[in-house]
């Protein structure tokens, strides 16, 4: 039995948002891990496209969580770096830059 006209239009529909998904999602990926080293926004087009491709893919989903955390580790690293950098500062007698 040949499937209606309508089945295979919501196929090709269907279809062709997760493919558009999947594109999409990889490009910005694999663009801000190349922005890790190169110069822009690495970290939050990263997570930016786990979050596209979170929309069609569990495992992005869960991708894009862990990327979250480690993001906010990461800045409460640096705003303890910073803290203890000028603190340090003081302590020696020097003004803090910037």
């Amino acid at each position: 039995m040949a499937p209606r006209p309508g089945e295979v239009v919501a196929f090709v529909l269907r279809s062709s948002r997760r493919i558009a998904v999947s594109v999409v999602g990889a490009a910005l990926v694999v663009a801000g891990l190349a922005m890790v080293v190169l110069p822009g926004p690495g970290l939050l087009v990263v997570v930016a496209g786990f979050a596209v491709l979170g929309t069609e893919y569990a495992w992005a989903a869960a991708a894009l969580e862990r990327t979250k955390r480690t993001a906010a580790r990461a800045g409460r690293a640096a705003r303890r770096g910073a803290g203890s950098a000028a603190g340090a500062a003081r302590r020696f007698g020097r003004r803090p830059r910037g």
